[in-house]
């Protein structure tokens, strides 16, 4: 990312812009040509403004983040279960980031732009559209995603790639026993459908989305990470348990 833009993203007034321009383009897209329904979405009021760490299945590369910043902000006007008219944009809630790999938001201007609403950008890449390959988790990109959480929510998807039932990392883990957030899962459903895999393109209409705040994991931090991990998993909905008999191996 270049200079200029590494200090226009800790701006709050560009942070804010940045939310009411996107949030005013994917807004028809969410809640007038395809669906929305949030389930859980009143729990959010309860919630410290600063170390939560949500994890969610992943379904396209912008669509769900660009979707819960929207409820973020809903819920922040008391919002209840649905987005309604988006007055919110007016004033959005910006204290929110979201681990994104750095090979993606630097791809092209509009990826540059949308890192100004709160990447936390980390190696962790896909090599090759047509194949994702994760890679290792440098010890930096835990320290940033630690940092963001002593201030902020952070969302995080632990299997860092879009492909369903994929194995989650144990970088999540490993997350949640040096920083002990509140520890929120989301299953999110139905994005794939209505969103190229960017999440930027429309591909159908009509589309019911769904996205679901659970209750937050009861966790013990002298766990393992192997056992913290798997309880994220089985939160998401992303185990071994779910896969539907069709679905084939990773």
């Amino acid at each position: 990312m270049g200079s200029w833009l590494n200090g226009l993203k800790h701006s709050v007034f560009i942070k804010k812009l940045v939310y009411m321009v996107i949030g005013a383009v994917s807004y028809p897209g969410l809640a007038i040509v395809n669906k929305l329904q949030i389930n859980g979405m009143e729990n959010l009021k309860k919630l410290p403004k600063n170390n939560v760490l949500f994890v969610s299945n992943h379904q396209t590369y912008f669509a769900e983040v660009i979707t819960f910043l929207h409820i973020f902000c809903a819920v922040s006007w008391r919002k209840k279960n649905k987005l309604g008219i988006p007055y919110y944009l007016l004033w959005p809630y910006t204290r929110v980031n979201f681990v994104s790999a750095e090979e993606t938001m630097k791809k092209n201007w509009l990826s540059k732009v949308f890192a100004l609403a709160g990447a936390v950008m980390v190696k962790r890449v896909w090599v090759d559209e047509s194949k994702e390959t994760r890679k290792g988790l440098d010890p930096s990109d835990t320290r940033k995603i630690s940092r963001a959480l002593n201030k902020n929510w952070v969302i995080t998807f632990p299997q860092g790639t879009t492909t369903p039932y994929a194995k989650g990392r144990k970088g999540t883990a490993f997350l949640i026993k040096h920083n002990k957030p509140v520890v929120i899962p989301v299953v999110i459903a139905g994005f794939n459908t209505a969103f190229d895999k960017k999440g930027l393109k429309l591909k159908n209409k009509g589309t019911k989305l769904t996205v679901t705040f659970k209750d937050p994991i009861q966790y013990n931090a002298d766990d393992s990470t192997e056992k913290i991990l798997d309880d994220v998993m089985n939160a998401i909905e992303q185990s071994v348990q779910f896969k539907p008999q069709s679905v084939n191996p990773s």
